[in-house]
Protein backbone atom coordinates (compact mmCIF):
# COMPACT_ATOMS: atom_id res chain seq x y z
CA UNK A 1 0.00 0.00 0.00
CA UNK A 2 1.52 3.39 -0.95
CA UNK A 3 2.25 5.74 1.92
CA UNK A 4 0.05 8.66 2.80
CA UNK A 5 2.33 11.51 1.81
CA UNK A 6 0.61 13.93 4.15
CA UNK A 7 1.43 11.64 7.09
CA UNK A 8 5.10 11.15 6.14
CA UNK A 9 7.52 13.55 7.81
CA UNK A 10 10.47 14.39 5.56
CA UNK A 11 13.52 15.27 7.67
CA UNK A 12 17.26 15.61 6.95
CA UNK A 13 19.09 12.32 6.45
CA UNK A 14 21.17 12.76 9.62
CA UNK A 15 18.05 13.30 11.72
CA UNK A 16 16.34 10.36 9.97
CA UNK A 17 19.27 8.12 10.80
CA UNK A 18 19.33 9.31 14.40
CA UNK A 19 15.63 8.52 14.87
CA UNK A 20 16.00 5.05 13.33
CA UNK A 21 19.05 4.27 15.49
CA UNK A 22 17.28 5.55 18.59
CA UNK A 23 14.29 3.33 17.86
CA UNK A 24 16.46 0.23 17.28
CA UNK A 25 18.46 0.89 20.46
CA UNK A 26 15.21 0.81 22.43
CA UNK A 27 14.13 -2.56 20.99
CA UNK A 28 14.84 -5.87 22.68
CA UNK A 29 14.16 -7.84 19.47
CA UNK A 30 14.21 -5.45 16.49
CA UNK A 31 13.03 -6.63 13.08
CA UNK A 32 12.24 -5.22 9.65
CA UNK A 33 8.93 -6.06 8.05
CA UNK A 34 7.92 -5.42 4.44
CA UNK A 35 4.37 -6.21 3.29
CA UNK A 36 4.18 -9.70 1.81
CA UNK A 37 7.48 -10.81 3.36
CA UNK A 38 8.47 -12.54 6.60
CA UNK A 39 10.24 -10.40 9.23
CA UNK A 40 14.01 -9.95 9.03
CA UNK A 41 15.71 -9.78 12.46
CA UNK A 42 17.95 -6.70 12.75
CA UNK A 43 20.87 -8.07 14.76
CA UNK A 44 24.00 -5.94 15.00
CA UNK A 45 25.91 -7.91 12.35
CA UNK A 46 22.96 -8.39 9.98
CA UNK A 47 21.95 -4.84 9.13
CA UNK A 48 23.48 -1.56 8.07
CA UNK A 49 22.39 2.11 7.82
CA UNK A 50 24.11 4.30 5.23
CA UNK A 51 23.58 8.02 4.56
CA UNK A 52 22.81 8.94 0.98
CA UNK A 53 22.15 12.32 -0.59
CA UNK A 54 18.59 11.29 -1.42
CA UNK A 55 17.77 9.33 1.74
CA UNK A 56 18.84 6.70 4.27
CA UNK A 57 19.88 3.35 2.83
CA UNK A 58 18.64 0.47 5.04
CA UNK A 59 20.12 -2.98 4.41
CA UNK A 60 19.18 -6.20 6.19
CA UNK A 61 20.05 -9.83 5.50
CA UNK A 62 19.98 -13.38 6.81
CA UNK A 63 21.10 -16.77 5.49
CA UNK A 64 18.55 -16.81 2.67
CA UNK A 65 17.76 -13.26 1.57
CA UNK A 66 18.89 -9.66 1.47
CA UNK A 67 16.72 -6.54 1.49
CA UNK A 68 17.85 -3.04 0.57
CA UNK A 69 15.52 -0.04 0.72
CA UNK A 70 16.01 3.74 0.52
CA UNK A 71 14.09 5.47 3.30
CA UNK A 72 12.82 8.94 2.44
CA UNK A 73 10.72 9.91 5.49
CA UNK A 74 9.09 8.87 8.75
CA UNK A 75 5.54 7.79 7.96
CA UNK A 76 4.36 6.96 11.47
CA UNK A 77 5.99 6.55 14.88
CA UNK A 78 4.38 4.56 17.70
CA UNK A 79 5.73 2.75 20.76
CA UNK A 80 7.35 -0.43 19.50
CA UNK A 81 6.71 0.39 15.82
CA UNK A 82 8.28 2.80 13.33
CA UNK A 83 6.78 2.94 9.83
CA UNK A 84 9.11 4.35 7.18
CA UNK A 85 8.28 5.72 3.74
CA UNK A 86 10.56 4.20 1.11
CA UNK A 87 11.27 4.49 -2.59
CA UNK A 88 11.56 1.23 -4.50
CA UNK A 89 13.22 0.58 -7.86
CA UNK A 90 11.68 2.72 -10.55
CA UNK A 91 10.69 5.40 -8.05
CA UNK A 92 7.66 3.49 -6.74
CA UNK A 93 6.68 4.53 -3.19
CA UNK A 94 6.12 2.01 -0.41
CA UNK A 95 6.31 1.35 3.31
CA UNK A 96 8.44 -0.78 5.59
CA UNK A 97 8.01 -1.27 9.32
CA UNK A 98 10.59 -1.50 12.06
CA UNK A 99 9.15 -3.22 15.11
CA UNK A 100 10.11 -4.80 18.40
CA UNK A 101 9.09 -8.45 18.28
CA UNK A 102 9.41 -8.64 22.08
CA UNK A 103 6.45 -6.30 22.56
CA UNK A 104 2.94 -7.80 22.81
CA UNK A 105 1.67 -5.16 20.36
CA UNK A 106 3.77 -6.80 17.64
CA UNK A 107 1.47 -9.84 17.54
CA UNK A 108 -1.25 -8.11 15.49
CA UNK A 109 1.31 -6.71 13.05
CA UNK A 110 2.92 -10.13 12.61
CA UNK A 111 -0.45 -11.79 12.12
CA UNK A 112 -1.31 -9.30 9.40
CA UNK A 113 2.10 -9.84 7.83
CA UNK A 114 1.63 -13.63 7.85
CA UNK A 115 -1.62 -13.22 5.94
CA UNK A 116 0.07 -10.94 3.44
CA UNK A 117 2.87 -13.45 2.91
CA UNK A 118 0.35 -16.22 2.22
CA UNK A 119 -1.59 -13.88 -0.06
CA UNK A 120 1.51 -13.27 -2.17
CA UNK A 121 2.26 -17.00 -2.25
CA UNK A 122 -1.30 -17.54 -3.47
CA UNK A 123 -0.73 -15.02 -6.24
CA UNK A 124 2.29 -17.03 -7.43
CA UNK A 125 0.50 -20.38 -7.12
CA UNK A 126 -2.42 -19.18 -9.21
CA UNK A 127 -0.05 -17.80 -11.85
CA UNK A 128 1.50 -21.26 -12.18
CA UNK A 129 -1.54 -23.53 -11.74
CA UNK A 130 -3.96 -21.31 -13.67
CA UNK A 131 -1.63 -19.91 -16.32
CA UNK A 132 -3.50 -17.62 -18.71
CA UNK A 133 -6.38 -17.08 -16.27
CA UNK A 134 -7.28 -13.63 -15.01
CA UNK A 135 -7.07 -12.90 -11.30
CA UNK A 136 -10.01 -10.60 -10.61
CA UNK A 137 -9.88 -10.55 -6.83
CA UNK A 138 -7.25 -11.32 -4.20
CA UNK A 139 -7.72 -10.16 -0.62
CA UNK A 140 -7.23 -10.89 3.06
CA UNK A 141 -9.62 -8.14 4.12
CA UNK A 142 -12.36 -9.01 6.63
CA UNK A 143 -16.02 -8.72 5.64
CA UNK A 144 -18.03 -9.20 8.82
CA UNK A 145 -21.33 -8.56 7.07
CA UNK A 146 -20.84 -11.65 4.87
CA UNK A 147 -18.76 -13.65 7.41
CA UNK A 148 -15.68 -13.60 5.19
CA UNK A 149 -12.72 -14.27 7.44
CA UNK A 150 -9.34 -12.54 7.04
CA UNK A 151 -7.59 -15.69 8.29
CA UNK A 152 -7.55 -17.29 4.82
CA UNK A 153 -6.62 -15.28 1.70
CA UNK A 154 -9.35 -15.60 -0.92
CA UNK A 155 -9.50 -14.94 -4.64
CA UNK A 156 -11.45 -15.48 -7.83
CA UNK A 157 -9.93 -16.58 -11.15
CA UNK A 158 -11.60 -16.19 -14.55
CA UNK A 159 -11.05 -17.74 -17.96
CA UNK A 160 -13.76 -16.88 -20.45
CA UNK A 161 -17.05 -17.96 -18.91
CA UNK A 162 -15.41 -20.19 -16.28
CA UNK A 163 -14.80 -18.92 -12.76
CA UNK A 164 -13.46 -20.54 -9.60
CA UNK A 165 -13.54 -19.35 -6.00
CA UNK A 166 -10.14 -19.75 -4.33
CA UNK A 167 -9.05 -20.09 -0.68
CA UNK A 168 -5.56 -20.59 0.80
CA UNK A 169 -5.24 -21.82 4.40
CA UNK A 170 -2.37 -21.20 6.83
CA UNK A 171 -1.49 -24.24 8.98
CA UNK A 172 -3.38 -23.04 12.07
CA UNK A 173 -6.55 -22.50 10.02
CA UNK A 174 -6.33 -25.59 7.79
CA UNK A 175 -9.27 -27.31 9.48
CA UNK A 176 -11.55 -24.29 8.97
CA UNK A 177 -10.51 -23.66 5.34
CA UNK A 178 -13.33 -25.69 3.79
CA UNK A 179 -16.00 -23.85 5.79
CA UNK A 180 -14.47 -20.50 4.85
CA UNK A 181 -14.21 -21.64 1.23
CA UNK A 182 -17.85 -22.69 0.98
CA UNK A 183 -19.00 -19.38 2.47
CA UNK A 184 -16.80 -17.54 -0.06
CA UNK A 185 -18.10 -19.67 -2.93
CA UNK A 186 -21.71 -19.05 -1.92
CA UNK A 187 -21.05 -15.31 -1.59
CA UNK A 188 -19.51 -15.12 -5.08
CA UNK A 189 -22.36 -17.11 -6.61
CA UNK A 190 -24.90 -14.69 -5.15
CA UNK A 191 -22.85 -11.61 -6.00
CA UNK A 192 -22.00 -12.65 -9.56
CA UNK A 193 -25.39 -14.17 -10.45
CA UNK A 194 -26.35 -15.15 -13.09
CA UNK A 195 -22.66 -15.69 -13.99
CA UNK A 196 -21.84 -19.20 -12.68
CA UNK A 197 -18.96 -19.96 -10.33
CA UNK A 198 -17.85 -23.49 -11.18
CA UNK A 199 -16.45 -24.58 -7.83
CA UNK A 200 -13.82 -24.14 -5.13
CA UNK A 201 -10.02 -24.23 -5.31
CA UNK A 202 -8.27 -24.97 -2.01
CA UNK A 203 -4.58 -24.59 -1.18
CA UNK A 204 -3.77 -26.54 2.01
CA UNK A 205 -0.52 -26.98 3.94
CA UNK A 206 1.12 -30.38 3.59
CA UNK A 207 -0.07 -32.82 6.23
CA UNK A 208 -3.43 -31.08 6.72
CA UNK A 209 -5.35 -32.50 3.76
CA UNK A 210 -7.01 -35.62 5.18
CA UNK A 211 -10.08 -34.16 6.88
CA UNK A 212 -10.84 -31.92 3.90
CA UNK A 213 -10.60 -34.88 1.51
CA UNK A 214 -12.89 -36.97 3.71
CA UNK A 215 -15.45 -34.17 4.01
CA UNK A 216 -15.55 -33.54 0.26
CA UNK A 217 -16.83 -37.08 -0.32
CA UNK A 218 -20.07 -35.98 1.36
CA UNK A 219 -20.43 -32.50 -0.13
CA UNK A 220 -22.07 -31.25 -3.32
CA UNK A 221 -19.24 -29.09 -4.61
CA UNK A 222 -16.70 -29.40 -7.39
CA UNK A 223 -13.29 -28.84 -5.87
CA UNK A 224 -9.64 -28.70 -6.87
CA UNK A 225 -7.10 -29.22 -4.10
CA UNK A 226 -3.43 -28.32 -3.89
CA UNK A 227 -0.92 -28.84 -1.12
CA UNK A 228 1.98 -26.53 -0.38
CA UNK A 229 5.11 -26.92 1.74
CA UNK A 230 7.18 -24.57 3.90
CA UNK A 231 9.27 -23.47 0.93
CA UNK A 232 6.14 -22.26 -0.88
CA UNK A 233 6.13 -25.03 -3.50
CA UNK A 234 2.64 -26.20 -4.43
CA UNK A 235 1.37 -29.36 -6.16
CA UNK A 236 -2.08 -30.67 -7.08
CA UNK A 237 -3.71 -33.40 -4.98
CA UNK A 238 -5.03 -36.38 -6.90
CA UNK A 239 -8.84 -36.01 -6.93
CA UNK A 240 -9.14 -39.80 -6.55
CA UNK A 241 -7.26 -39.60 -3.24
CA UNK A 242 -10.10 -39.43 -0.73
CA UNK A 243 -7.87 -39.57 2.32
CA UNK A 244 -7.38 -42.37 4.81
CA UNK A 245 -9.86 -42.60 7.66
CA UNK A 246 -7.85 -43.10 10.82
CA UNK A 247 -10.38 -44.06 13.48
CA UNK A 248 -10.71 -46.70 16.15
CA UNK A 249 -13.60 -47.79 18.30
CA UNK A 250 -12.55 -48.93 21.75
CA UNK A 251 -14.46 -51.91 23.21
CA UNK A 252 -17.03 -50.78 25.75
CA UNK A 253 -17.00 -52.41 29.18
CA UNK A 254 -19.33 -50.93 31.76
CA UNK A 255 -18.06 -52.65 34.87
CA UNK A 256 -16.91 -51.26 38.23
CA UNK A 257 -15.08 -52.97 41.09
CA UNK A 258 -17.24 -53.80 44.11
CA UNK A 259 -15.23 -51.40 46.25
CA UNK A 260 -16.55 -48.48 44.20
CA UNK A 261 -20.22 -49.14 44.86
CA UNK A 262 -20.54 -47.61 48.33
CA UNK A 263 -18.65 -44.41 47.50
CA UNK A 264 -20.52 -43.76 44.26
CA UNK A 265 -23.90 -44.64 45.79
CA UNK A 266 -23.28 -42.09 48.54
CA UNK A 267 -22.48 -39.34 46.01
CA UNK A 268 -25.36 -40.40 43.75
CA UNK A 269 -27.74 -39.48 46.60
CA UNK A 270 -26.90 -35.82 46.06
CA UNK A 271 -29.80 -34.51 43.95
CA UNK A 272 -27.72 -32.73 41.31
CA UNK A 273 -24.84 -35.20 40.91
CA UNK A 274 -24.51 -37.08 37.60
CA UNK A 275 -22.32 -40.16 37.36
CA UNK A 276 -21.32 -40.63 33.74
CA UNK A 277 -19.61 -43.88 32.62
CA UNK A 278 -16.55 -43.25 30.45
CA UNK A 279 -15.33 -46.82 30.16
CA UNK A 280 -14.32 -49.83 32.25
CA UNK A 281 -13.75 -48.71 35.84
CA UNK A 282 -13.97 -45.04 34.87
CA UNK A 283 -16.69 -42.62 35.97
CA UNK A 284 -17.02 -38.83 35.70
CA UNK A 285 -18.88 -37.15 38.57
CA UNK A 286 -20.54 -33.93 37.44
CA UNK A 287 -22.96 -31.23 38.48
CA UNK A 288 -24.89 -29.89 35.49
CA UNK A 289 -22.08 -31.05 33.23
CA UNK A 290 -19.19 -29.66 35.30
CA UNK A 291 -16.87 -32.40 36.55
CA UNK A 292 -15.87 -32.13 40.22
CA UNK A 293 -14.44 -35.63 40.72
CA UNK A 294 -13.52 -38.77 38.83
CA UNK A 295 -13.43 -42.44 39.78
CA UNK A 296 -10.54 -44.32 38.18
CA UNK A 297 -8.01 -46.99 39.14
CA UNK A 298 -10.33 -48.06 41.95
CA UNK A 299 -10.34 -44.71 43.77
CA UNK A 300 -11.93 -41.27 43.76
CA UNK A 301 -9.89 -38.31 42.56
CA UNK A 302 -9.28 -35.92 44.18
CA UNK A 303 -8.47 -38.17 47.12
CA UNK A 304 -10.86 -36.60 49.63
CA UNK A 305 -13.49 -38.00 52.02
CA UNK A 306 -16.83 -38.65 50.35
CA UNK A 307 -18.48 -36.13 52.68
CA UNK A 308 -16.13 -33.38 51.46
CA UNK A 309 -16.83 -34.22 47.81
CA UNK A 310 -20.57 -34.20 48.52
CA UNK A 311 -20.23 -30.75 50.11
CA UNK A 312 -18.34 -29.52 47.05
CA UNK A 313 -21.07 -30.89 44.78
CA UNK A 314 -23.71 -29.00 46.80
CA UNK A 315 -21.68 -25.79 46.56
CA UNK A 316 -21.35 -26.12 42.77
CA UNK A 317 -25.06 -26.94 42.46
CA UNK A 318 -25.99 -23.77 44.30
CA UNK A 319 -23.87 -21.61 42.00
CA UNK A 320 -24.29 -23.52 38.73
CA UNK A 321 -28.02 -23.00 38.70
CA UNK A 322 -30.44 -21.07 36.43
CA UNK A 323 -31.35 -18.84 39.39
CA UNK A 324 -27.81 -18.57 40.75
CA UNK A 325 -27.23 -15.80 43.32
CA UNK A 326 -23.92 -15.10 41.53
CA UNK A 327 -24.79 -15.40 37.80
CA UNK A 328 -21.30 -14.38 36.60
CA UNK A 329 -19.41 -16.79 38.86
CA UNK A 330 -16.90 -18.92 36.88
CA UNK A 331 -18.54 -22.12 38.14
CA UNK A 332 -21.79 -21.03 36.49
CA UNK A 333 -20.40 -19.67 33.22
CA UNK A 334 -17.72 -22.32 32.60
CA UNK A 335 -18.26 -24.75 29.71
CA UNK A 336 -21.90 -24.07 28.73
CA UNK A 337 -21.71 -26.94 26.20
CA UNK A 338 -21.27 -29.38 29.09
CA UNK A 339 -24.35 -27.92 30.81
CA UNK A 340 -26.40 -28.26 27.64
CA UNK A 341 -25.09 -31.80 27.12
CA UNK A 342 -26.16 -32.67 30.68
CA UNK A 343 -29.69 -31.44 29.97
CA UNK A 344 -29.92 -33.38 26.71
CA UNK A 345 -28.61 -36.58 28.30
CA UNK A 346 -31.59 -36.48 30.65
CA UNK A 347 -34.05 -35.36 27.96
CA UNK A 348 -33.10 -37.15 24.76
CA UNK A 349 -36.73 -37.73 23.83
CA UNK A 350 -37.14 -33.95 23.85
CA UNK A 351 -35.02 -33.94 20.68
CA UNK A 352 -36.94 -36.82 19.13
CA UNK A 353 -39.48 -39.22 20.61
CA UNK A 354 -37.92 -42.06 18.58
CA UNK A 355 -34.68 -41.89 20.60
CA UNK A 356 -34.20 -44.28 23.50
CA UNK A 357 -33.36 -42.41 26.73
CA UNK A 358 -30.56 -44.91 27.47
CA UNK A 359 -27.91 -45.95 26.86
CA UNK A 360 -26.22 -42.81 25.55
CA UNK A 361 -22.47 -42.43 25.04
CA UNK A 362 -20.04 -39.54 24.95
CA UNK A 363 -17.44 -39.02 22.26
CA UNK A 364 -16.80 -42.44 20.70
CA UNK A 365 -14.73 -42.63 18.62
CA UNK A 366 -12.41 -39.69 19.20
CA UNK A 367 -11.77 -37.38 16.25
CA UNK A 368 -8.00 -36.99 16.18
CA UNK A 369 -6.26 -33.92 14.82
CA UNK A 370 -9.35 -31.71 14.84
CA UNK A 371 -9.90 -28.78 17.17
CA UNK A 372 -13.46 -29.42 18.33
CA UNK A 373 -15.49 -26.94 20.33
CA UNK A 374 -18.55 -29.20 20.40
CA UNK A 375 -19.60 -32.14 22.54
CA UNK A 376 -20.98 -35.34 21.08
CA UNK A 377 -23.64 -37.76 22.18
CA UNK A 378 -24.30 -41.06 20.48
CA UNK A 379 -27.83 -42.39 20.92
CA UNK A 380 -30.03 -44.98 19.24
CA UNK A 381 -33.59 -45.01 17.93
CA UNK A 382 -36.09 -47.66 18.89
CA UNK A 383 -35.66 -49.01 15.35
CA UNK A 384 -31.92 -49.56 15.92
CA UNK A 385 -30.71 -46.63 13.82
CA UNK A 386 -27.91 -44.58 15.39
CA UNK A 387 -28.21 -40.85 16.01
CA UNK A 388 -25.25 -38.49 16.40
CA UNK A 389 -26.11 -35.45 18.53
CA UNK A 390 -23.70 -32.52 18.26
CA UNK A 391 -24.07 -30.04 21.13
CA UNK A 392 -23.07 -26.37 20.93
CA UNK A 393 -24.12 -23.57 23.26
CA UNK A 394 -22.77 -20.58 21.32
CA UNK A 395 -22.46 -19.38 17.73
CA UNK A 396 -19.92 -21.34 15.70
CA UNK A 397 -19.77 -21.25 11.92
CA UNK A 398 -17.69 -24.45 11.93
CA UNK A 399 -20.34 -26.56 13.69
CA UNK A 400 -21.61 -28.30 10.50
CA UNK A 401 -18.13 -29.43 9.43
CA UNK A 402 -17.15 -30.53 12.94
CA UNK A 403 -20.38 -32.51 13.12
CA UNK A 404 -19.68 -34.05 9.72
CA UNK A 405 -16.24 -35.23 10.94
CA UNK A 406 -17.82 -37.18 13.78
CA UNK A 407 -20.72 -38.46 11.66
CA UNK A 408 -18.26 -39.87 9.09
CA UNK A 409 -16.50 -41.92 11.76
CA UNK A 410 -19.70 -43.17 13.39
CA UNK A 411 -21.08 -44.15 9.96
CA UNK A 412 -17.84 -46.04 9.24
CA UNK A 413 -18.01 -48.14 12.42
CA UNK A 414 -21.77 -48.70 12.02
CA UNK A 415 -21.26 -50.07 8.50
CA UNK A 416 -18.70 -52.54 9.87
CA UNK A 417 -21.06 -53.65 12.64
CA UNK A 418 -18.49 -52.72 15.27
CA UNK A 419 -20.87 -51.08 17.75
CA UNK A 420 -22.46 -54.47 18.37
CA UNK A 421 -19.22 -56.48 18.43
CA UNK A 422 -17.56 -53.92 20.70
CA UNK A 423 -20.28 -53.97 23.35
CA UNK A 424 -22.23 -50.78 22.67
CA UNK A 425 -26.04 -50.70 23.09
CA UNK A 426 -26.17 -54.19 24.68
CA UNK A 427 -29.28 -56.16 23.84
CA UNK A 428 -30.32 -53.73 21.10
CA UNK A 429 -30.06 -54.24 17.33
CA UNK A 430 -27.70 -51.65 15.82
CA UNK A 431 -28.51 -51.11 12.15
CA UNK A 432 -25.76 -50.63 9.59
CA UNK A 433 -27.66 -47.84 7.82
CA UNK A 434 -26.32 -44.28 7.86
CA UNK A 435 -26.88 -42.59 11.23
CA UNK A 436 -28.91 -39.44 11.70
CA UNK A 437 -27.11 -36.18 12.50
CA UNK A 438 -28.77 -33.81 14.97
CA UNK A 439 -27.30 -30.35 15.62
CA UNK A 440 -28.56 -29.17 19.00
CA UNK A 441 -28.04 -25.61 20.24
CA UNK A 442 -29.96 -22.67 21.69
CA UNK A 443 -32.12 -21.56 18.76
CA UNK A 444 -30.73 -18.03 18.65
CA UNK A 445 -27.15 -19.31 18.69
CA UNK A 446 -26.99 -21.12 15.37
CA UNK A 447 -24.50 -19.18 13.28
CA UNK A 448 -26.06 -17.27 10.34
CA UNK A 449 -23.92 -19.29 7.90
CA UNK A 450 -25.16 -22.67 9.17
CA UNK A 451 -27.79 -22.94 6.42
CA UNK A 452 -25.23 -21.92 3.80
CA UNK A 453 -22.78 -24.67 4.78
CA UNK A 454 -25.52 -27.29 5.16
CA UNK A 455 -26.74 -26.49 1.64
CA UNK A 456 -23.56 -28.20 0.36
CA UNK A 457 -24.22 -31.46 2.28
CA UNK A 458 -25.12 -34.47 0.16
CA UNK A 459 -28.72 -35.61 0.47
CA UNK A 460 -27.70 -38.98 1.95
CA UNK A 461 -26.77 -37.21 5.23
CA UNK A 462 -29.99 -36.96 7.29
CA UNK A 463 -29.09 -33.77 9.18
CA UNK A 464 -31.49 -31.79 11.33
CA UNK A 465 -31.13 -28.59 13.39
CA UNK A 466 -32.88 -28.56 16.74
CA UNK A 467 -32.99 -25.28 18.63
CA UNK A 468 -33.87 -24.78 22.28
CA UNK A 469 -35.59 -21.76 23.79
CA UNK A 470 -33.78 -18.92 25.53
CA UNK A 471 -34.42 -20.41 28.99
CA UNK A 472 -32.94 -23.79 28.12
CA UNK A 473 -31.05 -23.95 31.43
CA UNK A 474 -34.29 -23.63 33.40
CA UNK A 475 -36.99 -25.09 31.15
CA UNK A 476 -35.61 -26.92 28.09
CA UNK A 477 -38.04 -26.61 25.19
CA UNK A 478 -37.59 -27.16 21.45
CA UNK A 479 -38.61 -24.04 19.51
CA UNK A 480 -36.90 -24.74 16.17
CA UNK A 481 -36.69 -27.73 13.86
CA UNK A 482 -35.22 -27.68 10.38
CA UNK A 483 -34.03 -30.45 8.08
CA UNK A 484 -30.87 -29.87 6.11
CA UNK A 485 -30.57 -26.31 4.85
CA UNK A 486 -34.28 -25.56 4.81
CA UNK A 487 -35.61 -22.44 6.47
CA UNK A 488 -36.57 -23.21 10.06
CA UNK A 489 -40.02 -23.45 11.53
CA UNK A 490 -40.18 -21.50 14.78
CA UNK A 491 -42.35 -22.02 17.83
CA UNK A 492 -42.59 -18.36 18.85
CA UNK A 493 -44.29 -19.04 22.18
CA UNK A 494 -40.89 -19.18 23.87
CA UNK A 495 -39.80 -15.72 22.74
Amino acid sequence: MPPNKRAARAIPVAALRAQVESFLAGCRQPALLEPGETPLPLTADHHALTDRANGLLVEAWDETRTLTRRVTAIHEARPGRLILAIEKFGGRPGLITLLDLARPQAAATLQRSTREVLREHLRCWLARQFAGWRLVELTTGPDLEHTLSPSCPRACVVNGDTRWAVIAAPPHHADSALTNGLIWLDYLRRREAPTPIRGLVLFLPCGHETNTLLRLRHLRVEARLYRYDESGFEAPIDPEDHGNLFTRLEPWQDGLPDSAGQQLRRLALEPDVEIIPLGPGLRSLRVRGLEFARFSAGALHPNQPVEDLAAEARRIAQIRHPDSPVPHHPLRTRNPEAWLESILRRNLTLLDAALLPAPVYGQVPAVAGVDRGVLDLLAIERSGRLAVVEVKASEDQHLPMQALDYWIRVAHHAALGEFTTHGYFPGLPVLARLPRLLLAAPAMDFHPTTETVLSFFESHIPVERIGLGVEWQKTPKVVLRARGAERPEWDLTDF
